[in-house]
């Protein structure tokens, strides 16, 4: 197997791994028995434990944040835009769900390559929650720097509740639950719904 394709193999196992255990409950060894190869090789590729979670945690960064740079960076009303960073969310997410648990994970040991990863990803996560808040406010004319503050971290606790109400259901797809998180911002926000298909 080309060297590129074993290690997206491999970050596919340890995402699943870190994902599920958390960065303390998973051993290169466990990720090497899954993959069917042997620990000497990650460390060869990633060099260890931390810096393989840090290739899992800059790809799932990559993949969600960059979606929903388009997003946001997309034309039309601000509601319109919403629902497209909702939906960047769930599509980038859909074929690795683990990739939310990579992002947040509390058991990381601070000061490591995986830990500094992590929180540039959580940074520019927080910075894009600001900035589509921003705009809603700039619409709904709030313009009080601390009400933004709250209302970026009402946005993200929100998105992160559901997501995490995800990873417990995986039966839902991502398409329902796209449905379903409009649903519940409209419900919040007294905005009228466009149906309760689930």
């Amino acid at each position: 197997m080309p060297r590129a394709q074993r290690e997206q193999q491999i970050l596919d196992i340890a995402t699943d791994e870190f994902g599920g255990s958390g960065y303390t409950g998973t051993s290169l060894a466990a990720v090497a028995a899954k993959a069917g190869i042997s620990k000497p090789l990650i460390v060869s590729y990633f060099g260890s434990k931390d810096g393989l979670y840090a290739a899992c945690a800059d790809r799932a960064g990559t993949n969600l944040c960059d979606r929903i740079e388009t997003a946001l960076e997309a034309e039309g009303p601000t509601a319109v835009r919403a629902e497209a960073t909702l939906r960047a969310f769930f599509d980038a997410l859909q074929r690795r769900p683990h990739d939310w648990n990579i992002i947040f994970d509390r058991t990381l040991p601070a000061g490591g390559p995986a830990a500094t990863t992590a929180r540039r990803i959580r940074t520019r996560l927080a910075d894009q929650a600001a900035r589509g808040v921003a705009a809603v406010g700039a619409m709904e004319h709030v313009t009080d720097p601390d009400d933004l503050s709250v209302l970026t971290e009402v946005w993200m606790n929100i998105v992160g509740a559901i997501v995490n109400w995800w990873l417990r259901h995986p039966d839902q797809t991502a398409e329902q639950m796209i449905r379903r998180s409009s649903r519940i911002i409209n419900l919040m926000t007294n905005r009228p719904t466009r149906g309760h298909d689930s």
